[in-house]
């Protein structure tokens, strides 16, 4: 094969922790919701949640060492390592280092974190494209991976009920072609809206309280400034807003009609959201990928677990056309084309 060096998708592996919980579990806990109603809000029947000695980079290196035993590579070729999470093991050093000695990566492999949520698949993947078609790196592994469950509080349905733990492994590599492979892309951000989905405390700006007192809002949701707050009606308006526009600029940068599109893989936000953008922007329903039901919303893991799910499946073919569209927490919002380029599952 002859032509300019080229960023390709090769292959990708997802892992969970070993505790499922389902909807029965919350609803003796919560009550206020039944099981049923809390899949047919969500669309979520279940989520996997991580134990307390257990973080990010645990399921960070499990989803990588799936990926290695599928053959996809070795640990030598790896010569570049993101490690995508807002949930690192610590402040500093940098979880990537930390995984680069645990994977037994080269030493001479560059490695780094980069603080993204919902769009950080689609933003590793540009970085991933960046360093491959300059040269400076050939076989790129991006590992996603959050654990929310950290910042949840129990008494908090909503968003207790629709957050999952989850890891996922991806393997960029290089290959000659004529044709581009991963792009183009579109980007956006509007750090305004990030009071609308954060955890206020535990950072530089203000410090983790011990003991905090515990609020309840309107909703009945309990929780304290050390928890995970979502403004849900603002985040789905913010959604509504810019996704559409970003899914007509992504075609036209593309030059690119929507039935050209194999496969449409959007973040695994939640059920509804996902059916109302597929009735606005038109897709078919055999076109649009939603497998969140057994795992719920996993952030920056929902677009590459919902891949190795549809290749399963025989949904995901060698050669199938996909967009993949990332956003939410930031606000941060991301999309690009990429061809699925392996073909053994």
């Amino acid at each position: 094969m002859t032509g300019p060096r080229r960023a390709a998708l090769r292959a990708t592996e997802f892992a969970f922790p070993s505790r499922a919980v389902g909807n029965e579990e919350l609803a003796a806990e919560i009550k206020s919701w039944s099981a049923e109603q809390i899949e047919s809000k969500t669309g979520i029947r279940r989520r996997f949640v991580v134990g307390p000695d257990e973080c990010a980079s645990d399921l960070a290196f499990a989803a990588a060492r799936k990926l290695f035993e599928s053959g996809a590579c070795t640990p030598t070729e790896i010569d570049y390592l993101i490690f995508c999470t807002q949930s690192p093991d610590y402040f500093l050093p940098t979880s990537a280092c930390l995984l680069q000695h645990r994977l037994a990566l080269p030493k001479s492999c560059g490695a780094l974190d980069i603080n993204l949520g919902c769009s950080g698949f689609v933003y590793g993947l540009g970085l991933a494209k960046g360093l491959i078609e300059t040269g400076q790196a050939r076989n790129v592994l991006l590992l996603t991976a959050d654990t929310y469950s950290k910042f949840i509080h129990p008494g908090d349905k909503s968003v207790r009920t629709l957050f999952g733990d989850a890891g996922a492994a991806t393997l960029i590599g290089s290959v000659q072609s004529e044709s581009e492979r991963i792009g183009p892309f579109v980007y956006g951000t509007d750090g305004a809206g990030g009071e609308n989905l954060i955890v206020p405390t535990g950072g530089m700006r203000k410090a983790f309280i011990e003991n905090p007192p515990s609020s309840v809002d309107a909703s009945g949701n309990f929780r304290t400034a050390n928890n995970l707050y979502m403004n849900g009606p603002e985040i789905f308006n913010f959604t509504l807003r810019v996704v559409p526009e970003m899914f007509t600029d992504l075609l036209r940068v593309a030059g690119r009609k929507m039935e050209e599109i194999d496969l449409f893989i959007f973040h695994q936000a939640n059920h509804f959201m996902l059916e109302h953008l597929r009735k606005k922007l038109g897709i078919p329903q055999d076109k649009f990928l939603v497998c969140m039901r057994d795992c719920g919303n996993t952030v920056s893991s929902t677009i590459p677990i919902a891949l190795r799910m549809a290749q399963l499946d025989g949904r995901l073919k060698p050669g199938d056309l996909l967009m993949l569209v990332g956003f939410g927490v930031g606000y941060s919002w991301a999309a690009t084309l990429a061809r699925w380029a392996r073909g053994s599952a």
